[in-house]
């Protein structure tokens, strides 16, 4: 992913965005995914049967990751670094990505032998940013997103989308140049939402932009599950399907954006997806944060869970 900042602003705005000329279809092209991880260590499972993470896991070994996640927290500081439960090996995954130094990858691999077996190290070739440049959908003077889902707040119509996204941008326009919406709210960094409120009379449906002529309806809101079958749409590299990885990520983006409690998946992303939606069938999943990688090696993405955001927000699906 090319991660470009903007003079002035805190975090640079990734993605591309939902519906061409509507400002309806909610769609994200993939988040940086791009090449895979290569373990340093034996490699962990691949996504298995669904399931989430506080069933998965019998309760000593979950107190014992915790634990180890605690420590994780305070100690491992380096950019370029995340951390998550694989619950089906039963470890927490440490991985670093290219940008961390020699020197820094011998003290992650100090911290992660003193927390035993319980931790597992990985490289991956790629670099782990939130997606920015790139995209069609909204845009600001910041940079360019996706939209993530339409909503409803107070019987009013909003939308949400990357927090780094509305943290960059204020006032936000269509493909078309028109302005449509006005940030209301962000979360970022230690969160990746934001929430647009509309200020032009536009359509709005509650639907994803499959960029095929088509759409599919979003309905409802759900939390995502370990080895689950996601897709994510968005305008620069359209719809691509994977499964989620892993649960509560957190990530080390660099220049103090820290991020926890994201979704990971294999889903491939680029720049210009930022913001857009991850969904099953006609659920809302997440929003593309950032990750590793492209379209074309694969790689690895993070999105922030869409529940967690419309709690904040205190709005709805809609």
């Amino acid at each position: 992913m090319k991660y470009r900042r903007t003079p002035g602003r805190r975090a640079a705005v990734a993605g591309a965005g939902v519906a061409a000329l509507l400002v309806a279809g909610l769609t994200f092209q993939n988040a940086n995914a791009g090449e895979s991880a290569e373990a340093s260590t034996p490699g962990i499972p691949s996504a298995a049967a669904a399931g989430n993470l506080a069933s998965a896991l019998v309760p000593q070994n979950l107190a014992e990751l915790e634990s180890a996640r605690a420590v994780l927290a305070d100690e491992v500081t380096v950019p370029g670094t995340s951390w998550v439960t694989d619950p089906r090996a039963g470890r927490v995954v440490v991985t670093a990505d290219r940008r961390v130094s020699d020197a820094d990858w011998a003290k992650l691999g100090e911290v992660v032998g003193r927390l035993g077996p319980a931790v597992e190290l990985r490289r991956t070739k790629g670099e782990f940013k939130p997606l920015i440049a790139g995209g069609d959908a909204i845009a600001g003077t910041g940079g360019r997103c996706s939209l993530g889902f339409n909503v409803v707040k107070s019987g009013q119509p909003y939308f949400i989308t990357a927090g780094h996204c509305t943290e960059a941008v204020s006032t936000w326009t269509d493909s078309r140049g028109a302005t449509i919406g006005r940030s209301e709210r962000s979360g970022f960094p230690g969160n990746d939402f934001g929430l647009v409120k509309y200020t032009a009379d536009v359509v709005h449906p509650s639907e994803v932009d499959l960029h095929n002529g088509s759409a599919r309806a979003v309905t409802r809101a759900a939390d995502a599950t370990v080895g689950e079958r996601v897709t994510r749409s968005g305008a620069t590299t359209g719809v691509h399907s994977g499964r989620v990885t892993g649960l509560d990520a957190t990530v080390n983006y660099g220049n103090g954006d820290i991020v926890s409690g994201l979704i990971q998946t294999d889903v491939c992303a680029e720049a210009g997806d930022s913001g857009g939606p991850l969904f099953d069938g006609d659920a809302a999943i997440g929003l593309t944060s950032g990750g590793s990688g492209d379209c074309t090696a694969g790689g690895v993405t993070f999105f922030q869970p869409v529940t967690e955001a419309l709690s904040a927000f205190g709005a709805r699906i809609g």
